[in-house]
């Protein structure tokens, strides 16, 4: 395993979305991006339980590290070069903390601000990008 794993909920529209998003913005290929339903999801990271997976975005590194929610996203920002910027301002002290609360409560309530924001519509319009290595719901 060469690039980091993205586990995601392919049953969420908001989070199909920001996976179609990433897609993108992965200029150089070290994503991949695996909904929770894809069997290699289990071989990824066995030793997390599908609670916990549902729970939060989760990034495994080809050396078996995992970062989760936030940190997942502080991590991956830090390869994709548009979202450098982000990745950088949640490595101010103390940032990262408080991004973990409001990670926590989009996660709770992430199908009814699909609803709300119109996520699977939004879904309907951005393209997903043709890659080998995901699938994408």
């Amino acid at each position: 395993m060469t690039q980091h794993i993205i586990l995601y909920d392919g049953d969420c529209p908001m989070c199909v979305f920001q996976m179609k998003m990433l897609s993108w913005l992965d200029w150089f290929g070290v994503l991949a991006l695996v909904p929770l339903s894809d069997p290699r999801a289990q071989e990824v990271a066995p030793q997390l339980t599908r609670e916990d997976l549902l729970e939060a975005i989760h990034c495994v590194t080809p050396q078996g590290r995992i970062y989760r929610g936030a940190r997942a996203i502080r991590f991956v920002g830090m390869r994709l070069p548009l979202l450098v910027p982000v990745a950088l301002f949640l490595w101010i002290p103390g940032v990262i903390l408080i991004a973990e609360i409001v990670y926590q409560w989009v996660s709770r309530n992430r199908l009814l601000l699909s609803r709300i924001f119109g996520c699977k519509d939004a879904c309907a319009i951005l393209p997903a990008k043709k890659r080998e290595q995901d699938k994408l719901a």
